[in-house]
């Protein structure tokens, strides 16, 4: 289809998306993008459009705005409240960014990485590994979440008191807006005193403001050693002061 042509049709659409790009909310294929992982919640959908690229997303969304449709955008699907599943009355179109799962670029002298929206966690976290570097986040679903679904839900995981929640580990988004238009605000400055920081807007909020398409994300020093250890405490105060003792032993200070 060339390039600025309205897409009118659900065929349209389908053909301006990547092979295998399209799926029919009645086939047999549909079913795992209409359940939620634990089996609670099902609804129903046109389709599942499955983009390769920011423009194809774009494409997406200006057809769903023209066509009157709403969006329910899946990234790993991991979720377990039903915040990724359609209602039933079908008038959605299920958004997956599976399938943008490239990593774009890792900066180990910057200390950053440029990940698309449907990379898995668990891959985020080895391609800082083959730099020598960190990636902190980590959750137990980090084998099949996605990026995307984890910055738009502000995931904390188990490294959230020393590195914080995902927020604190993003530099700069790429994000498709509700008309359609791409916001490109995919910077790796870590000196950004500019006014609005909009990337905020979109961290957390679930995909109701735009569809996050890639991050810039912030990456550490690899760890020399790492140890776990399970202690049981009889009150938070006590919990605090062993967590105020461990920051002591590894010399992490206020950034524990």
């Amino acid at each position: 289809m060339p390039d600025g042509q309205k897409i009118t049709s659900i065929e349209q659409l389908s053909a301006a998306l990547s092979t295998g790009g399209w799926i029919d909310g009645g086939s047999d294929d549909a079913a795992p993008y209409l359940t939620d992982w634990s089996g609670s919640f099902t609804g129903r959908a046109v389709g599942i459009a499955r983009p390769t690229s920011v423009t194809e997303v774009q494409a997406v969304v200006k057809f769903a705005k023209e066509a009157g449709l709403g969006i329910v955008p899946q990234g790993g699907h991991t979720g377990l409240v039903g915040g990724g599943t359609p209602f039933s009355d079908g008038k959605v179109l299920i958004l997956s960014l599976k399938r943008m799962n490239k990593i774009r670029k890792v900066d180990p002298t910057n200390y950053t990485l440029i990940a698309e929206a449907g990379v898995i966690l668990q891959e985020a976290q080895q391609a800082a590994i083959k730099h020598d570097r960190f990636f902190p986040l980590s959750l137990g679903a980090e084998g099949s979440c996605t990026i995307g679904g984890n910055l738009s839900t502000n995931a904390g995981g188990v490294n959230v008191i020393k590195y914080g929640n995902a927020r604190e580990l993003v530099l700069g988004l790429e994000v498709v807006l509700p008309d359609g238009e791409i916001w490109n605000g995919l910077r790796t400055l870590r000196k950004d005193n500019t006014g609005y920081h909009l990337k905020h807007l979109f961290l957390g909020a679930e995909g109701t403001l735009g569809i996050i398409t890639a991050a810039a994300l912030k990456i550490f020093p690899r760890p020399m050693r790492t140890a776990a250890a399970w202690i049981a405490t009889p009150s938070i105060k006590d919990a605090l002061a062993v967590l105020e003792i461990a920051c002591e032993v590894h010399d992490y200070g206020k950034n524990c």
